[in-house]
């Protein structure tokens, strides 16, 4: 990361989470869930009864569903604590335009739960041990929980900008998320051209469905690349709102 604002941004975010216990605690949360849900699957009773391919699969359905509580947890405070503290007002005030803000906030939450993520690579690889998967799988699920992991800090720093409170930013960004990941279940209940649409919008089901079972298609990386633009747009838009109020 180079010396201009974005990466001063992102140092001085990064050097947040390190020293904040609620960045320790969120990876522990996610790190020991993940762990004891692949002990389940991968070495419970049930376990003879899957193939390796079944139990990788099974790994990043429940690990993508932590990734984005922690992606939550990890984004509201990002603005919502500037505001609370008082220190936006130096933000506010100094020559760094809010893209480079809201950028510089956002890479630094997706490097911290990027590093949360690899901790877990672990797991499966254990499954090479008495089973066989492919590598170029287990590839494409971590790009698939880097991208939702991405998407849903990018609404979580949307949320952020909209309040001072962090419970309250807590609130609206899993609000959206959950609305993302519910229309995948609304889309199955609807008829068309309805549901095409609703599976479209869909934050989980049909677009994370190809990276679980290890499959890279060009239209979920798109989807994912594009929520997270949109978002970090609306977030910057609602910074430069608020700068004048």
């Amino acid at each position: 990361m180079s010396g201009g604002p974005v990466g001063v941004v992102f140092r001085r975010e990064f050097a947040a989470y390190v020293r904040s216990p609620m960045g320790y605690v969120v990876a522990t949360v996610v790190l020991l869930l993940d762990g004891l849900l692949f002990y389940a699957q991968a070495l419970g009773p049930a376990a003879g009864e899957r193939l390796s391919g079944m139990v990788l699969a099974g790994f990043f359905f429940n690990a993508s569903g932590l990734t984005a509580v922690a992606a939550v947890a990890l984004s509201v405070r990002l603005v919502a604590e500037e505001r609370q503290t008082g220190t936006q007002l130096l933000l506010d005030t100094s020559p760094v335009h809010d893209w480079q803000i809201v950028l510089g906030k956002f890479l630094s939450s997706l490097a911290f739960l990027t590093a949360i993520t690899v901790a877990t690579i672990y797991m499966p690889l254990l499954i090479l041990v008495n089973g066989k998967v492919s590598l170029g799988h287990i590839a494409v699920g971590y790009a698939g929980l880097t991208l939702l992991g991405a998407s849903v800090l990018a609404v979580g720093l949307f949320a952020s900008a909209l309040t001072r409170h962090q419970l309250v930013a807590a609130a609206l960004g899993s609000a959206i998320t959950g609305t993302l990941f519910l229309f995948w279940p609304v889309a199955s209940i609807t008829s068309p051209p309805l549901s095409g649409f609703f599976a479209a919008l869909a934050l989980h089901g049909r677009h994370f469905a190809g990276f679980q079972a290890g499959l890279l298609h060009l239209r979920d990386m798109f989807y994912y690349v594009g929520l997270t633009c949109f978002f970090l747009y609306a977030a910057t838009k609602v910074m430069e709102a608020k700068r004048w109020e």
